[in-house]
């Protein structure tokens, strides 16, 4: 579970649109929303340093307690982070509000643990399907992400979303059967296979005559 404190320091912003907006990149700050639990949505905006920090600490599926004028003023969840498409930099976040132990709903990275006995064994590739699994839990108990055992599979196997590790109290957002992680021959052995298979299935020519 992630356990640091992640501080955010807001402001509230009256102007909105593409103008405001721009004037506050400028300035080195992030415009964003914050919104839930039935209220009007509130603008807001914060240091781009300091939310790129927080981002570094787990600050992507971590709560966060946010800050106006010293006080604290809302603990919410980042739900959306919207990047400019060359230069990457963040240009507007969405802020869900959230209560402690409140049940929501997270996307959370996914970690291999372990080395594949298809991989390490008979030389095979795995190759990892899903890197980002939704779940449905306890804000408070949120993980930094998640782990899957892959050391038990060899080749042609697989791991599905049901043997994901999840913590106390959480459940699966997709079907238990998702396929996540597979391990497959190498591009060598495929050939090698797929040409003993030819041989074995080729057919008998009836009434060939036998060699000499």
């Amino acid at each position: 579970m992630a356990s640091k404190e992640l501080t955010l320091p807001i402001e509230t912003r009256e102007k909105t649109g593409s103008g405001g907006a721009h004037k506050l990149r400028a300035a080195g700050k992030i415009p964003g929303v914050l919104y839930g639990h039935g209220t009007d949505p509130v603008h807001v905006a914060f240091e781009a340093k300091v939310f790129d920090d927080l981002l570094h600490k787990g600050g992507r599926t971590g709560v966060l307690t946010l800050t106006l004028g010293g006080k604290k003023a809302d603990t919410a969840l980042v739900r959306e982070v919207q990047r400019n498409p060359v230069s990457r930099k963040i240009e507007h976040v969405d802020l869900q509000r959230v209560t402690a132990h409140e049940a929501v709903h997270a996307t959370l990275p996914l970690i291999t643990v372990g080395t594949s006995r298809g991989v390490r064994d008979f030389g095979g590739v795995m190759d990892v399907l899903v890197h980002e699994i939704e779940v449905e839990g306890p804000v408070d108990e949120l993980p930094d992400h998640l782990e899957i055992d892959v050391s038990d599979l060899g080749i042609h196997q697989h791991a599905t979303a049901a043997q994901i590790k999840l913590p106390k109290g959480f459940k699966l957002r997709v079907a238990a059967d998702t396929n996540i992680v597979v391990v497959e021959a190498s591009k060598t052995a495929q050939t090698l296979e797929a040409g003993a298979a030819t041989e074995q299935a080729a057919p008998e020519v009836i009434g060939a005559k036998p060699e000499a």
